[in-house]
């Protein structure tokens, strides 16, 4: 059944506004600070900054602060100017800043990791500082006090957290809190996803999924479609239908070349441990994949970051290869198709090669087998011969199909549902600024980007 096509937004490229080039080592996090002309960044260095636009059109540090250890991520409350830094040595150091953006004042300092700190999130909402780990642990303090409120231990390195409330997605590594329901989504090294619901001084575990064959680098979260999206260092993208409670999950493999039969992403496979499912889904719901994936590419091009646009219901995501794609997710995309096992060809009958009986009984030589990536369907090379984009089930770039699917495959189903873009640098992260449609990244190239879409 062909999917719903809405009318996609206008596609604009990325254009670059200015540089700020003044750095001696890597960003690790920057963001644009919002009505303002100005961006705050922590480095390697050690360093904490925060850049003003000048008359003269380049942007000049206001702020120059040098911390204990090598800053490894930040979170920034506009409303209230509290600037929370996360550093290599396990502290998290909180700093309220003037109004003219010219001073900072420490404010409080927690011992919260044993190891890196690898994400900080501040909730001004319930005054709650959410961080996680190389320890493998999550934690979150209270801000007033100081005191810590709880502590989650993962099977492996927590690489991210995810926070609903934030306008600021630190998308590098993924951690995420939704207010409304108390939500912690925390995406670790073993490539899954957990969600916790936290209280003033415990919390329980709700969930895990997996999709990730690789360790989750970024996640971001659309609060009105409650759908959750999780980056990898697999290179792919998958968007979980959380409140929807069908069971979707739609894969982007946006930085990364097309997966071939018999690898561990080839299989489609999911693993959910059901646990609290409350208002996330109901315990007899699995998550079923629908494959979206964009450009080819070398093994290296990691998903750094991901910001979803929801007045434009786009998401964007960057990679290490310093592209960055612009996915239009105002369509309904069609599921892909679970590969068939056969032991011969499912159009012309031909044995495959470890069909040992019927090569001998039809006294011809086994043939490798394929898939179709419409229907499923296990083919062979001579009936598989054609190959077509099928953007709706995920496929922007050509990919295998059965002869028969070849021909029903319409000019509408064709059509493209993303772009794609060049830094021109590799990105280590990625802010996205809506209300005036900024995008920012900073590369391992020790430069900021201030782009506008």
């Amino acid at each position: 059944m062909a999917a719903d096509i809405s009318p996609r937004p206008q596609a604009r490229k990325p254009v670059l506004l200015s540089k700020i080039e003044a750095l001696q080592d890597v960003v690790n996090t920057a963001v644009i600070i919002p009505k303002e002309d100005g961006v705050i960044s922590v480095s390697q260095d050690r360093t904490v900054r925060v850049w003003l636009k000048r008359d003269s059109g380049q942007y000049w540090p206001s702020i120059y602060h040098t911390m204990p250890a090598p800053c490894s991520c930040m979170s920034f409350n506009p409303e209230t100017r509290r600037l929370s830094v996360g550093m290599d040595n396990g502290i998290v150091s909180e700093f309220i800043l003037s109004e003219d953006y010219n001073k900072m004042t420490p404010a409080r300092s927690y011992q919260a990791h044993q190891g890196g700190v690898t994400v900080v999130l501040f909730v001004l909402e319930m005054e709650w500082v959410l961080s996680t780990g190389q320890d493998k642990s999550f934690t979150w303090h209270c801000s007033e006090s100081g005191q810590q409120l709880g502590t989650y231990r993962t099977t492996a390195w927590v690489s991210g957290l995810q926070d609903v409330c934030l306008v600021v997605a630190f998308d590098k590594p993924p951690l995420r809190f939704d207010v409304e329901t108390r939500h912690a989504f925390v995406g670790d090294h073993s490539g899954q996803v957990t969600i916790l619901k936290l209280e003033q001084d415990s919390c329980s575990l709700v969930t895990t999924f997996k999709g990730h064959t690789g360790n989750v680098t970024a996640l971001c979260w659309d609060p009105v479609q409650r759908v959750l999206f999780s980056g990898s260092s697999d290179h792919s993208i998958i968007m979980w239908d959380i409140g929807g409670r069908k069971g979707t999950a739609i894969e982007l493999q946006g930085h990364k070349r097309l997966v071939e039969p018999g690898t561990a992403a080839g299989c489609r496979s999911h693993e959910c441990t059901y646990g609290l499912f409350n208002l996330i889904m109901t315990k007899n719901t699995l998550f079923k994949r629908i494959n979206v994936r964009d450009h080819q590419g070398a093994p290296s091009e990691k998903v750094q970051g991901l910001c979803y646009a929801p007045h434009t219901r786009q998401l964007i995501s960057c990679g290490s290869d310093g592209g960055i794609v612009v996915w239009n997710m105002d369509v309904t995309r069609q599921e892909t198709p679970e590969w068939l096992d056969s032991d011969s060809c499912q159009r012309c009958e031909q044995p495959f090669f470890w069909n040992f009986k019927q090569m001998w009984d039809s006294k011809k030589i086994g043939l490798r087998q394929h898939h179709c990536r419409k229907c499923g369907q296990a083919v062979c090379g001579k009936c598989s011969s054609k190959r077509s984009t099928i953007p709706l089930m995920g496929f922007e770039f050509e990919v295998r199909v059965c002869d028969s699917c070849h021909e029903s495959i319409t000019d509408e189903e064709r059509a493209p549902t993303a772009t794609f873009h060049d830094s021109k640098h590799a990105v280590v992260h990625m802010h996205y600024e809506p209300t005036r449609s900024w995008l920012l990244t900073s590369g391992a190239d020790k430069v900021i980007k201030h782009n506008r879409l």
